[in-house]
């Protein structure tokens, strides 16, 4: 794994596999990360005296603690939360709560550590953090979730503040546990503090467009990309993976562009809709009958089909945009979508991508946009929603999607100016890396050994 690296990362990275055994998902995300840098420590040498990159990669604090709570029945649950605080050169920790079975340490410290570097670049005063749980949400009565969410603040709450720590939503977190959580904090802190968590309902403190931010920004983000290439995203063939909050609104904003999206997917399987997929239809059966994408298919009628058990980068398409799960698109998945034609891929979802799979789209000149900077639309939001909170102000949908477009644009053109000023024109992966380990190793720098 550990092959290839520049002689000055190399050590870095020994030193992180080291003290981090098991966690597979965050060595990953750091050596996607590192790999890039030995130009940057070759030309700036007090980065590398300072051991800028040692500090970035050990968090500031790790919380990990019990959450029991009662199920319906009266049955006792105990499950585990975790809460990465990883760094705060730029502002308070900012990231999401994700509620899901998979979720474990090595999980919640790779979120966080490309947290950092995503709100970096985005221009915004905000560090980097992630949190959640193994609990699944899934199948589970409202007051069930409650309980949960109530005994889950009930630990996180000390750690949390709108000067120190800012958690959002994730998956398996939405509104519905955005307000159960807050009102656990408001009822143990005597204080509404809007600015401690975002994604709150607009009606008490939400913003605009946070909803939709994501999958929106991933497409801004994409039209950029290929616009710098001369080629617009209209009349293009879209695939989209996931079913969720991300996949939904960046199908409708492809489709706002003039694309055509094609697929969706969950974990059963995927649709295929000639026609494109039907926004309002996948909306009622995601978010309002909380089904599967099989019922979309039925529902939609012959317009459409369900494919079980394949991936979704089967079906051939003009661009990609992963926006399930971490390491959804294999080598195998991306030779595919390259022989396919795909011109551009944008990760909607954080590092869907594996490492091979990046190889395989650098080799074959497929502009490809690491979840870093194409889906900072989220965490941009956020940072929006944080601004009005702190004003007490509120904006409305088109001004607020106004500064989510002028936010990716500067996210685009700064991985796409620091990939030229490197020596590396047109990949999005060491621009991003490289411009957002810049922006926090200065801020490091300028704030002393902390």
């Amino acid at each position: 794994m550990s092959a290839n690296l520049d002689e000055k990362v190399q050590p870095l990275f020994d030193e992180v596999l080291k003290r981090n055994p098991g966690e597979t998902e965050f060595h990953q995300a750091v050596r996607e990360v590192v790999e890039t840098l030995g130009p940057v420590l070759a030309k700036r040498p007090e980065l590398a005296s300072a051991k800028i990159v040692e500090r970035i990669c050990e968090p500031e604090r790790q919380l990990i603690f019990r959450v029991p709570w009662a199920d319906d029945s009266g049955e006792v649950h105990v499950n585990r939360g975790f809460r990465v605080e990883f760094n705060s050169a730029l502002g308070p920790y900012k990231g999401g709560l994700r509620f899901h079975p998979s979720v474990n340490l090595g999980i919640v410290k790779f979120l966080g550590f490309e947290q950092v570097f995503k709100n970096a670049l985005t221009g915004m005063p905000i560090g980097g953090g992630k949190g959640g749980s193994d609990f699944d949400p899934k199948g589970r009565s409202d007051s069930e979730v409650m309980r949960f969410c109530q005994s889950f603040m009930t630990e996180l709450y000390r750690h949390l503040g709108e000067y120190t720590d800012v958690p959002a939503g994730d998956i398996g977190v939405g509104g519905r546990e955005i307000g159960y959580l807050f009102g656990q904090y408001k009822r143990i802190t005597n204080r509404y503090e809007s600015g401690v968590l975002t994604g709150k309902g607009l009606n008490w403190g939400g913003a605009q467009v946070r909803k939709e931010a994501t999958g929106y920004g991933c497409v801004l983000f994409t039209a950029e990309m290929l616009a710098a290439r001369d080629l617009a995203l209209e009349g293009m063939r879209v695939a989209v993976s996931g079913s969720g909050n991300v996949a939904v609104y960046a199908i409708e904003k492809a489709q706002q562009l003039g694309a055509r999206v094609v697929t969706c997917s969950d974990s059963s399987g995927y649709v295929v809709d000639e026609k494109g997929i039907d926004v309002e239809l996948l909306k009622q059966v995601k978010e309002v009958e909380r089904g599967r994408v099989s019922d979309y298919a039925r529902q939609r009628g012959a317009d459409a089909h369900f494919v079980s058990g394949s991936s979704v980068w089967e079906v051939p398409c003009d661009v990609a945009l992963p926006s399930a799960t971490q390491n959804e698109l294999t080598g195998s998945d991306a030779t595919t979508l390259v022989r396919n034609g795909v011109r551009a891929v944008a990760e909607g979802a954080n590092m869907p991508t594996t490492p091979e799979g990046a190889r395989v789209f650098a080799e074959a000149g497929v502009a490809f946009a690491p979840g870093k900077a194409a889906n900072a639309g989220g965490v941009a939001t956020s940072a929006l929603e944080m601004q009005q909170n702190a004003s007490r102000d509120t904006w409305t949908f088109s001004h607020t999607e106004e500064r989510l477009a002028e936010i990716m644009r500067h996210v685009h053109d700064s991985c796409y100016e620091t990939a030229e000023r490197y020596g590396r024109p047109g990949d999005y992966v060491a621009g991003a890396n490289i411009a957002g380990f810049e922006l926090v190793a200065e801020a490091m720098l300028a704030q002393g050994l902390i």
